[in-house]
């Protein structure tokens, strides 16, 4: 009875744990608005033009998906292959100065899907 309470209690303590752990991402405008050291999951579009590679890292711009704001990402970890301008990403980052940093292995990149509406110009 004892150990069935003791694995309920740490069960529920582990939940708990899990689920405030986790932070949601953020766009731009929103990093922007924060201060501290912390990381935070960036969310929005790499803004077109903007990819360059510079010693060993690979540097960008992530756009909002619905604004003009932007900010400066130098990433040095894995890049995956349908990384590209106007790609929705994802990426851990630390602030570093006036831009982030990405945290390796954390970059993902959104594919557009097959299923959306297409816009024609």
């Amino acid at each position: 009875m004892v150990a069935l309470s003791a694995a309920v209690l740490l069960a529920g303590a582990l939940a708990y744990a899990s689920f405030t752990a986790s932070t949601p991402a953020k766009s731009p405008s929103e990093l922007l608005r924060v201060g501290g050291r912390r990381s935070y999951q960036l969310t929005g579009t790499v803004l077109p033009g903007s990819v360059r590679r510079r010693n060993g890292a690979l540097n960008f711009r992530v756009r909002d998906r619905a604004g003009s704001s932007s900010v400066a990402v130098s990433y040095a970890g894995t890049v995956p292959d349908p990384f590209r301008d106007g790609r929705e990403v994802i990426v851990t980052v630390r602030r570093r100065g006036a831009g982030f940093v990405g945290e390796p292995g954390s970059l993902i990149t959104k594919c557009p899907s097959k299923f959306t509406a297409r816009r024609d110009s």
